[in-house]
């Protein structure tokens, strides 16, 4: 048998010792009206008007009994001695809180307050004797027969559970007795109709549930286990927290309720697992002491490995922990009513001593226990124990036996028994003529609880309202953290605070210690969050906290975390690479400075420059037989208008203004009309000139230079019109243009009306279609004039880029655009100059011999 265990037993045994010793005095001189049986031991101290305090002290020892197989003997089932030790700060609470009152010259003046002590042992059978003991005034007696002459005791305050309370109220009640109960407060006992003269001092934890939501949002934890008592406080604490946290973007992994007696052996195991198997790290466990019993019990033999707690104070973790297990709660973290401090009771605490109080049994059996000494000689203890040393203090008390600060219920009794003294006062001045008539009236003790509840004891303000407890707005909570020292060192530090109606947290991370499990802050999430760049694509049939991160759409970003819209950049911003900031966009258009609209320029300027050259060749060579022999004022006009075509594209280059918008289109198109209408003219030309030949014909007028001249004209005065038109309604503007390329702002010339624009296209198609049809139906003509094949090869080549330009123009946006039109323009220029003037270059500069009226005679007869 270990250390621990040795010394568990011998202090249970020393306890059951001092209890059979201390009371059995009590047990001798008993009353005639008493019943023969032992009865819970008392402490009073008499006054005018004495409070019955009903508390719970040792809790007594329960068997198990297999009672499906008998096979097992019956286990004894305890916990630690400490465990309601540490509850006896609600007697000495009791105490000075009376002895404040009794020495307050102004607060019941020439009354006397007193206390009777009752243990309730923290069980509910206890509670109904005492209760009704106190109501008989001596022990155990036949109901309605009291054996006190005089019964100064006119309001109860008890028990420290709802279960306790309940047990009390159902025979108090009978009686109209008020009775304020100092633990949680509790739903069911509110009811009106069932327990009347109860008045809960608790707080309600109204919004517990919003302080929870504040830490969780702190943290990030939005994937969270929760853990409630399986009763109405429980239903109603989930209702709200699921609600909130549905507001706040937050999720419930799992709830499972604690039932007061499992059904099947295996549910405790089963409840275990699927706490231990669930994703979420955090866990927040809500009820009391009692409704969580079970759940205790199996804390004290399982660990919850990988999970933080958050727990409430009204569940008292340690109830049912041994030691070795109480390291497993190391990191908890729980909400407590902020706690207040008494002015005097340290002071207080000082004085206490059994010495200065030999009567009160409680404080002398509190005092060899915590101390394992006695007090007065007992030769049974003297083997085991030595006599107290006098000098022992509360200072001395280990801080697993009591603590020094004010726990939640101290402080509700403490209020309790202000808030009634107050009322005795406002009943004194307002209903009761003195003090005789206030303790015989039993009407008057019962109206206590108006006075509680619909009129403020201390001000004397009436609340529309009536109620128990303090109000919603006036909770504050602390945030403590459970620590366990080397040496069995329990501590509770607090390391913030929350407000929560205005959603007020202050916490101080550094404070806290963590679990073992977590070597820095713990993450609840069923989801990595979607950093910046993502957005949250919810997954279906889950919650909104289980989702998938998918990255934003073309020209959208995402700046935030869990962003669940990714959002627009505006026109003059694009996206960054990593979509997660938008980027102003740069203004951009073809210039000459890249490579593109380099080589552009540079094409158009050889071309019109080889252009010019031809023209040079032809005009030097102009009496030659191969330049005379086609019309060589047509392919003067011609070959100036290639040039004109060449330069023309330029203006496609560069940054575009108003002025060139309008310019370029309808230059491009006059342009290349007196060209293509050039070409028409030579195919006529060559047509009438073969048709000419005969004798006496007609044609030969139409072969005159001012026809073909007439006819370049006319078309390039139908396309000039058009190009009015197209001026006159719609006419070419600068743009900005957001959307071609994402991250520049492309300046260009927008075409303004479509159909016209498509019109001057058209019209040029028209004319070359025309010269290509006639310049095939010409291309057998004898060779001596035959231009012909030429024209077909060049129209041919014209026709086949702007038919492919077509398509391709409509495709394609911004500076592409642009490049595409310019070189459409080029090429179909350069085709017409090759397919055209190159043979006939070929001939004059290379081969002079054959450019002689000879050999085109002698072409001609063959």
């Amino acid at each position: 048998m270990g250390f621990g265990k040795l010394w568990l037993f011998f202090s249970t045994l020393f306890v059951i010792l001092i209890f059979q010793f201390s009371f059995s005095k009590y047990q001798m001189r008993e009353p005639p009206c008493q019943l023969k049986r032992d009865y819970s031991p008392t402490y009073t101290k008499e006054g005018d008007i004495v409070i019955g305090a009903f508390l719970s002290l040792y809790m007594k020892p329960e068997w198990h009994i297999d009672k499906k197989f008998f096979k097992n003997p019956p286990v004894r089932k305890t916990v630690e001695t400490w465990y309601m030790l540490k509850h006896y700060q609600h007697f000495l609470t009791v105490q000075f809180a009376v002895d404040e009152i009794n020495k307050d010259p102004h607060l019941l003046p020439n009354v006397t307050l007193g206390y009777q002590f009752l243990n309730n042992f923290h069980q509910s059978q206890m509670a109904v004797e005492n209760s009704l003991m106190w109501l008989s005034g001596k022990g155990p007696t036949i109901p309605n027969y009291s054996c006190d002459r005089q019964h100064k005791s006119m309001v109860v305050i008890g028990g420290m559970s709802s279960t306790l309370s309940m047990a009390m109220a159902t025979l108090l009640g009978l009686y109209k007795v008020p009775q304020l109960t100092y633990g949680l407060f509790d739903l069911l006992l509110s009811d009106e109709v069932q327990y009347p003269f109860v008045y809960q001092l608790g707080s309600r934890e109204s919004t517990l549930h919003l302080a929870a939501v504040q830490l969780m949002l702190h943290f990030g934890w939005t994937w969270v286990g929760l853990v409630i008592s399986d009763d109405l406080t429980g239903e109603q604490f989930f209702r709200l927290l699921k609600e909130e946290m549905a507001s706040n973007g937050l999720c419930l992994a799992f709830t499972e309720g604690v039932p007061k007696n499992f059904k099947h052996e295996d549910d405790d195991i089963k409840l275990l697992s699927r706490i231990l198997g669930s994703s979420s790290n955090v866990i927040f466990i809500y009820g009391n002491t009692d409704s969580l019993n079970l759940f205790s019990e199996l804390l004290a033999f399982f660990v919850l490995y990988g999970k933080m707690l958050v727990i409430s104070s009204s569940w008292d973790y340690s109830a049912d922990s041994i030691n070795e297990m109480m390291i497993n709660f190391h990191g908890t973290l729980i909400f407590s009513q902020s706690k207040r401090e008494i002015p005097g009771f340290t002071d207080f605490l000082r004085s206490v001593h059994p010495c200065a109080n030999p009567e009160d049994i409680f404080l002398k059996s509190f005092w060899e226990v915590v101390f394992s000494c006695i007090l007065s000689e007992r030769r049974t203890l003297d083997m085991l124990f030595s006599q107290c040393d006098e000098s022992l203090s509360f200072a001395e008390v280990p801080p697993i036996f009591f603590d020094k600060s004010i726990m939640e219920k101290s402080s509700n009794i403490y209020n309790g028994i202000h808030l009634l003294a107050h009322a005795l006062h406002q009943i004194l001045q307002t209903e009761a003529k003195d003090l005789s008539e206030l303790v015989a009236n039993p009407l008057l003790s019962w109206k206590l609880l108006h006075f509680l509840k619909c009129v403020n004891p201390v001000n004397g303000i009436k609340n529309e309202l009536c109620g128990d407890g303090p109000s919603m707005t006036a909770e504050t909570y602390d945030i403590l953290n459970f620590r366990s020292l080397p040496g069995k060192i329990w501590t509770e530090v607090k390391v913030g605070e929350v407000i929560p109606h205005e959603k007020v947290l202050s916490i101080n991370e550094e404070d806290i210690d963590w679990p073992e499990d977590f070597p820095q802050i713990p993450t609840s999430t069923c989801s990595v969050a979607c950093g910046p760049g993502f957005r949250k694509q919810l997954r279906e049939g889950q919650p909104i906290c289980c989702f998938d991160c998918t990255l934003c759409p073309d020209g959208k970003i995402s700046n935030k975390t869990d962003t669940v819209q990714c959002m627009q950049c505006p026109e003059d911003q694009y996206p960054s690479k990593e979509k997660d900031r938008c980027l102003p966009k740069t203004m951009t258009y073809l210039t000459y400075e890249e490579t593109l609209g380099m080589f552009l320029a540079f094409a158009a300027l050889c071309f019109s420059i080889l252009t010019t050259f031809v023209l040079g060749v032809f005009v030097m060579y102009r009496d030659t037989p191969i330049v005379k022999a086609n019309n060589r004022s047509l392919s003067y006009i011609l070959l100036t208008s290639l040039i004109l075509c060449f330069l023309s594209s330029l203006l496609f280059i560069g940054r575009p203004t108003p002025a060139i918008c309008i310019l370029r289109q309808t230059t491009f198109a006059i342009v290349f009309t007196v060209s293509i209408g050039s070409i028409l003219a030579k195919t006529i030309t060559v047509v009438l000139a073969f048709r000419a030949t005969k004798p006496g014909s007609q044609l030969r007028r139409w072969l005159r230079p001012a026809v073909s001249h007439s006819l370049i004209f006319i078309c390039t005065l139908i396309q000039m019109c058009l190009c009015s038109i197209w001026l006159g309604t719609d006419p070419p503007f600068l743009e900005m243009d957001t959307h071609s390329e994402a991250s520049f702002i492309v300046i260009q010339c927008n075409e303004g009306s479509l159909v016209t624009f498509y019109c001057v296209l058209g019209y040029m198609g028209f004319l070359a279609l025309v010269s290509f049809t006639l310049a095939f139906l010409a291309r057998n003509l004898p060779d001596t004039f035959n231009e012909a094949k030429y024209l077909t090869f060049s129209m041919l080549v014209f026709c086949s880029v702007w038919i492919s330009f077509l398509p391709t123009y409509q495709s394609t946006k911004g500076k592409a655009m642009v490049a595409m039109e310019i070189f459409s323009i080029v090429v179909s220029s350069a085709g017409i100059l090759i397919c055209i003037f190159a043979p006939k270059c070929y001939v004059i500069l290379l081969r002079a011999d054959r450019n002689t009226l000879e050999i085109l005679k002698n072409k001609s007869n063959h």
